[in-house]
């Protein structure tokens, strides 16, 4: 394991701008309104050679009007307890303030190394304010900036020499990716934390709770990947607030991410019109699907007939592409949801799988001797070879033809049928071209 760095602090010091510095992205939702972080969130950085994971906090606050305060707070504490330095950011135009002393007082109690960094020092003429900050009792305090980044090369400097040198310094970036998605309050935060057998992410009975796309390392029962917690994705006209059009935006980009996606359905609701709208999305973009039915402990009839009934339901309305699994599960009573984590392995492997040409040719020549496309314009089409593309993101298959143009798209999907048929590629999309022999 890489050593970790969590970036703590009060509301508005900066720490997810920071955090999108040091990762170098823009996972992070950066807005001035307080409180806009809710969740950890984690990203890879590296310094020096070094490699490291950093985790972005939620702003430690007291007795404030924000319904979230007491789950934010425990999020920091967590982050806190699995991180081997702790980054404690204020804000030098706001001087010291108590917030600032409770987390210190927090920090010193916690017994990890500390180090004071003081945000918004966007001149060195500012550092002179930086030296209030000695009362925290935590040391030195390095002045930098996170918009404009001066001071931060001193400021990873002191870091990196506070990090443990006997952690291996790899961080898995190949691992597979399953981003969790869907309509607000599907259940997306509680499968996370129900898989992940802790509080993970922040969950509530209140739509848009989830602001970021959070991602988060599973390395249990032999399985190693990274879940993708995302916040619910609505139609655009109920799209309020700048922030939450940000985490719809985040949403989208964490499905183009991702290798598989977990689309999430209220089972007390059935399929509306936004997860085809989801759906959609993860088609275009050409990624590996699972349909989770989730809160199936509140369905009544789960009868065989109910359960093939909303099968059914659900492929018409997601047709032409009906090949891929749908698991009825609970986060809530955890019921099915290790299926669901295999589910998306298989789909994964079935992603990455390779079929010999010869294999190929031996099944297909046969086929289309005996079912050849439709002559067009009294002209007969002849496929002479079949092979399937190297380096794909997904499996593509080039059938060669002397007349390509005149083949069909129900032509192209009897051949996609017949390759679901005889090979596994349920759940993932298939490329089918028709080139110039």
């Amino acid at each position: 394991m890489a050593n970790v760095l969590a970036i703590v602090g009060r509301p508005n010091v900066g720490k997810s701008t920071l955090f999108n510095r040091l990762t170098g992205t823009r996972r992070a939702i950066v807005n001035e309104a307080a409180g806009t972080t809710r969740d950890r969130q984690y990203g890879k950085s590296s310094w020096n050679g070094r490699e490291f994971s950093v985790v972005d906090t939620g702003g430690w606050v007291v007795n404030s009007d924000d319904v979230f305060e007491s789950e934010i707070n425990r999020q920091v504490n967590l982050a806190i307890s699995e991180s081997d330095v702790v980054l404690l950011v204020c804000d030098v135009q706001q001087g010291v303030t108590e917030f600032d002393r409770e987390v210190a007082h927090l920090l010193r109690q916690s017994g990890k190394p500390v180090v004071l960094a003081i945000n918004k020092c966007d001149t060195f003429d500012m550092q002179y304010q930086a030296s209030e900050f000695y009362i925290l009792g935590l040391g030195e305090p390095y002045i930098f900036s996170a918009v404009n980044g001066l001071g931060t090369g001193e400021l990873l400097d002191e870091i990196v020499a506070r990090f443990n040198p006997d952690k291996d310094n790899d961080i898995e970036s190949e691992l597979p990716r399953f981003a969790i998605v869907g309509r607000p309050n599907a259940g997306k935060s509680s499968l996370l934390n129900a898989l992940m057998g802790e509080e993970r992410t922040i969950v509530t009975d209140v739509a848009g709770t989830t602001r970021d796309s959070i991602y988060t390392r599973y390395n249990k029962f032999g399985k190693d990947f990274y879940l993708v917690d995302t916040a619910g994705i609505r139609k655009k006209a109920k799209v309020q607030e700048d922030l939450e059009y940000y985490s719809v935006v985040r949403s989208i980009r964490a499905i183009e991410n991702a290798d598989v996606c977990l689309l999430l359905i209220d089972a007390t609701r059935g399929i509306e019109s936004q997860d085809l709208n989801i759906f959609s999305v993860i088609q275009k973009n050409k990624k590996g699907l699972v349909v989770v039915v989730n809160k199936w402990d509140l369905v009544e009839d789960k009868s065989t007939a109910a359960i093939k009934h909303f099968e059914q339901a659900i492929r018409e309305r997601l047709a032409p592409f009906t090949d891929f699994p749908i698991i009825f599960s609970s986060a809530l009573t955890k019921q099915r949801i290790f299926k669901v984590i295999e589910t998306a392995l298989d789909v994964y492997e079935n992603r990455q799988r390779k079929i010999p040409t010869a294999k190929l040719n031996e099944m297909f020549l046969p086929l289309i001797e005996n079912y050849p496309p439709p002559a067009t314009k009294g002209k007969y089409i002849k496929i002479k070879y079949v092979t399937q593309l190297p380096n794909t993101l997904i499996p593509s298959f080039v059938f060669f033809a002397n007349l390509p143009q005149y083949v069909k798209e129900p032509y192209r999907r009897f051949l996609e049928n017949k390759l679901r048929n005889w090979w596994n590629f349920t759940g993932t999309p298939i490329n089918l071209f028709i080139r110039q022999k």
